[in-house]
């Protein structure tokens, strides 16, 4: 299983090629939220969805697609781990 600090490191590197379009990397605190600062919308939502459970190999549920789990680089990071542990 992966740690917390190679998981965000990866979503960091996603988000900034793939969202922010930046070579500066991800340059916002790691509880930062990727709605309210506009880094993706609902259909970035989605490609950032299908990015994870490939990437990570994991199946998300519907019911788990909710910001508590997905807003930021903190929040996702728990998740997927929790997820690669057999969590819900």
């Amino acid at each position: 299983m992966e740690t917390y600090d190679a998981v965000a490191n990866k979503i960091r590197d996603y988000l900034s090629q793939n969202f922010l379009f930046s070579d500066q990397g991800f340059t916002y605190e790691d509880d930062a939220s990727f709605l309210e600062l506009g880094i993706i919308d609902s259909f970035g939502f989605m490609e950032l969805l299908h990015w994870v459970e490939h990437e990570f190999s994991i199946s998300v549920a519907d019911d788990e697609l909710v910001p508590d789990n997905f807003d930021s680089v903190c929040k996702l990071s728990s998740f997927i781990l929790g997820k690669q542990s057999g969590g819900t």
